[in-house]
């Protein structure tokens, strides 16, 4: 019932709220991209299971909050006392970071210089298709956990109240489920919105490394030009359908990329 009658704990699950979402959708564009290698028809499930698996990890990371504090005491040190030491999160952040810069890179080769695969037939879309499908959720839950991490040291930073941890994570996993489907669909008809999303993972995971690496960035140094460069596609999208709108013809098709599972 405090809740109800606390103007602090509002504003504070409404803040832990908008910064969930905001950490949540580095979350959905790097679902997307992996989503979009599957056959249409699988796309959706794994969305819905890589958000839910997001949405379990944060929860249960959030009923161990003292062990997420403690991930910061220092596991390895390299030199003497004022060299490099690295904690629990910091190696996560690492190879969480690694881990992200290596997809993204390797996303960027393989549509635009990547060949079509063939299945056993001899048909392009046709290799291990199940296989591959529990591979992209294994990527998905590996760098859930990275993107678990930084969401619930938000969230032990800011409110002590865990049902107010818990709902906001809720609701803002609960609308990014909702709106997953339109975001991938956006991202994989855009082949420059694809790129520009692989070029900010890139960005999103050296940042990581960084912070691991205990060299903190300013986030507004991340996120302005990331933001900047979303406005500027933005402009690019809506000038080149208003051409198109002029000529009484739709937009002419975008430049084709690679697609693992296109005949």
């Amino acid at each position: 019932m405090d809740f109800f009658s606390s103007p602090d704990l509002w504003v504070a699950f409404l803040t832990l709220f908008a910064l969930e979402l905001v950490l949540g959708i580095d979350n959905v564009v790097f679902i997307s991209i992996l989503t979009g290698r599957l056959p249409e028809h699988q796309r959706p499930k794994a969305r819905f299971v890589g958000l839910s698996l997001a949405l379990v990890l944060r929860i249960l990371l959030l009923m161990v909050a003292s062990w997420i504090i403690g991930l910061k005491s220092t596991l390895i040190s390299i030199g003497d006392a004022s060299a490099l030491q690295l904690s629990g999160r910091d190696l996560i952040l690492i190879v969480g970071g690694a881990f992200l810069v290596y997809k993204a890179v390797t996303e960027i080769h393989e549509k635009l210089e990547g060949v079509e695969e063939h299945g056993s037939d001899g048909t392009p879309g046709t290799a291990s298709k199940s296989s591959t499908f529990a591979r992209v959720i294994v990527q998905i839950l590996l760098i859930d956990m990275v993107f678990s991490l930084d969401s619930v040291i938000t969230a032990v930073g800011m409110v002590d109240q865990l049902y107010i941890m818990v709902a906001a994570v809720v609701l803002s996993i609960g609308l990014m489920m909702v709106l997953a489907g339109r975001i991938s669909a956006f991202v994989n008809e855009h082949p420059t919105v694809k790129m520009l999303a692989l070029s900010f993972l890139v960005l999103i995971g050296s940042t990581l490394l960084a912070e691991g690496f205990d060299v903190h960035l300013d986030k507004a140094v991340i996120y302005g030009p990331i933001a900047f460069a979303i406005a500027v596609e933005a402009l690019n999208l809506t000038y080149r359908k208003r051409q198109a709108a002029r000529r009484h013809q739709p937009a002419s098709d975008p430049v084709h990329l690679h697609s693992k599972y296109e005949a």
